[in-house]
């Protein structure tokens, strides 16, 4: 997900690493393995340094995205190209009820992981580069989807700030030297779309929560909140995404919220309209889809998603 006007006191509260690529230490198999240091900006977002094309690039850490996202008005800068005719891929993808051409970035490199012909699809992102402008930072190029992190089986620790990636897709087994002891294990469904899903409660109330690292925090549709008859508290900011308007954002406390059988108490959670970013049908679901488990959230629970085993760890 892609908002903007963002809380302004998260940015207090966050802090930036430098990117640089390193292996996995002291394992016999870091050869095969690579861990990406993250970037977080202020507006509670996880960054990756890339270079696309041989130039230098910053991708978002998209979990919500299932697939990898160059902004338009940076294309001709990257030299990406057309599909060509012999493709057997889409020209165009949907994104949130509007269309989306696919371009090739023919060279994409993540560190020491190289990808070749890696198709992404161009879109607009000139809310988050307002928003950028607002915070004084600097603006994303592009978003990592879920296409790459599925495929090099990798390991997002929210926490720590570190994306762990297999060099070769090819190499048999998970990634090595990852420790969950005093995690739970929450497991992630996938959807044919490369959308994840973890199951939760929200005061008792079964519910489908989206995993999605591009949310600034925890976002519930709001006829849900109505339904559970919670209070709601105006905020002056909005939020949007992708082929979708700015709409307004609430909050509302949630007194039980529950990710599979990790608990916390009183939950503060964004409220606004999820309508067109979660479809009618999953919002009708069995149990529905209420809402995006966002970048806050993890982070505050030590959150680690592994995509080889499709497994959410948390841990207070």
């Amino acid at each position: 997900m892609v908002t903007r006007h963002l809380l302004a006191e998260l940015s207090a509260l966050l802090l930036s690493l430098p990117s640089l690529a390193a292996p996995l230490p002291n394992d016999a198999g870091s050869q095969q393995y690579q861990a990406l240091p993250l970037e977080r900006s202020r507006q509670n977002h996880l960054l990756v340094r890339a270079r696309i094309n041989g130039k230098a690039a910053l991708l978002g850490v998209d979990t919500g995205a299932p697939v990898s996202a160059i902004a338009l008005s940076r294309r001709k800068h990257f030299g990406l190209t057309a599909l060509p005719g012999s493709s057997e891929l889409p020209a165009r993808l949907r994104i949130n009820g509007g269309f989306n051409r696919v371009a090739i970035a023919h060279r994409l490199e993540l560190g020491a992981l190289m990808l070749l012909d890696e198709p992404m699809v161009t879109i607009d992102l000139s809310g988050p580069a307002n928003a950028s402008h607002d915070f004084h930072e600097e603006q994303l190029d592009g978003i990592l989807g879920a296409d790459i992190m599925f495929p090099t089986n990798a390991v997002l620790d929210c926490e720590k700030q570190l994306l762990i990636m297999k060099l070769d897709p090819d190499t048999p087994g998970t990634v090595p030297g990852v420790n969950h002891r005093g995690w739970r294990d929450i497991p992630i469904r996938v959807t044919k779309g490369w959308n994840l899903f973890v199951d939760g409660k929200l005061n008792g109330k079964a519910a489908q929560l989206m995993l999605d690292t591009g949310a600034f925090t925890t976002l519930i549709h709001r006829p849900f909140v109505r339904q559970m008859r919670l209070p709601l508290r105006d905020t002056p900011y909005t939020s949007g995404a992708v082929n979708l308007d700015d709409r307004d954002l609430q909050l509302a406390t949630i007194g039980r919220f529950s990710v599979g059988s990790f608990e916390v108490k009183r939950k503060e959670v964004g409220v606004m309209d999820l309508a067109g970013l979660i479809h009618g049908d999953l919002l009708k679901g069995t149990p529905p889809v209420v809402g995006l488990l966002g970048s806050e959230f993890l982070r505050r629970n030590h959150g680690i998603i592994d995509f080889g085993t499709r497994t959410l760890y948390l841990k207070l």
